[in-house]
């Protein structure tokens, strides 16, 4: 018996290590048609390329290299999210040539030589621009559509307030807006479907972390990890069927093909080490984006889901209400909480194809 136990536990560790190491083979895969073969004039790859003095990382992938190009920008903050389009395929590559860049300091861009000083929104915003003139040149194309997600969002939508000329549109799902507001709102709503439920044991770990007008007492509870537990477990996280982040998050990073083994070790590390010495989240709570963008010489889109509390979806219908821009959308996904791209993705599709890429709010909801 007592031999049986490390020969169980070396077999187990050998196949763990041979699944992950099947699964970082370091590239996207190709995209197939119906008989499996890859299409003729797609595009699949990992490139890099200087932007902001430091290497950066993107995949780049379309049916058709010649359709509109999209700049995708994940949120995190700095924590990409490529490795849910290789599990739930949402199809951005039907109309676009799509950008998966991954910020400075996260992911395929994590690297020592990126400084804490230089983790801020306009430096981010600044990068955002440089690769979409990367784009631009790269795929001939005068201007380009940016889309981003949750953390990405406040940057994103200064670097289309800075250079409109280089955009059709901008979409932002999940927009934040006041980002402190939205967790005080979250943790209200938390702490009360714990008390209703009687989960004293939720409730107790959720007061560890006790949140009030002082964004001091704030990050604390951003930061830790009973916050995105308590979403998840009550659908207003990543996803609302996404109860575990360890099944939804953890698992599909390491399973995700596209990344070697070390670009995955390297998003925990910017994830749990670097991207909380930085200065970044507290910029997070202490930028009042609709201050500081109030308005777009661009159409604007705005995605939100109705059970999303990680970025609340009043506060961001409430902003776009305010915006100034010559054309104007918001968008609720009655079924999603933080991500409708991934849970709600033929709409998205649908919205994409039919407003954005013709300019027009024909399924945006009633004003």
């Amino acid at each position: 018996m007592i031999c049986i136990v490390p020969t169980v536990l070396l077999t187990g560790i050998l196949i763990l290590t041979i699944v992950l190491l099947v699964n970082s083979q370091g590239k996207p895969g190709p995209l197939l048609n119906d008989r499996g073969e890859t299409i003729q004039g797609s595009i699949s790859e990992k490139t890099f390329i200087k932007a902001g003095g430091i290497m950066q990382g993107m995949f780049i992938r379309g049916k058709n290299k010649y359709n509109p190009v999209m700049l995708y920008i994940h949120g995190g903050p700095a924590f990409p999210n490529y490795f849910l389009f290789e599990k739930y395929k949402p199809g951005l590559e039907d109309h676009f040539t799509v950008c998966y860049w991954e910020q400075r300091g996260g992911g395929l861009s994590y690297t020592p030589e990126v400084t804490s000083e230089s983790m801020n929104f306009d430096q981010l915003a600044s990068d955002a621009i440089e690769v979409t003139n990367y784009l631009r040149v790269r795929f001939h194309k005068e201007k380009i559509y940016i889309m981003a997600h949750s953390g990405g969002t406040p940057f994103a939508i200064m670097a289309a307030a800075r250079a409109p000329q280089l955009y059709f549109a901008y979409v932002g799902m999940a927009q934040i807006t006041q980002q402190a507001e939205s967790e005080k709102i979250a943790y209200k709503y938390m702490t009360g479907q714990y008390m209703a439920s009687g989960n004293k044991k939720a409730l107790a770990g959720l007061r560890k972390y006790p949140v009030n007008d002082a964004s001091r007492y704030i990050v604390p509870f951003y930061k830790s990890p009973i916050r995105d537990a308590s979403m998840h477990d009550l659908g207003i996280g990543t996803m609302r069927n996404m109860k575990s982040v360890l099944k939804g998050v953890f698992i599909p990073v390491w399973m995700c093909k596209a990344y070697t083994i070390r670009e995955k070790i390297n998003i925990w590390r910017s994830k749990f080490s670097f991207i909380k010495k930085t200065g970044l989240i507290d910029e997070l709570f202490e930028t009042n984006i609709p201050a500081r963008v109030p308005k777009l010489e661009i159409p604007v889109y705005f995605f939100s889901g109705k059970y999303d509390l990680t970025v609340n979806h009043d506060l961001s219908r409430a902003y776009l209400a305010k915006l100034q821009a010559p054309v104007k959308g918001f968008y609720s996904f009655y079924e999603s909480a933080h991500s409708p791209l991934f849970e709600e993705p033929q709409k998205v599709k649908e919205i994409l194809a039919n407003d954005v890429l013709n300019g027009t709010i024909t399924f945006a909801d009633a004003q």
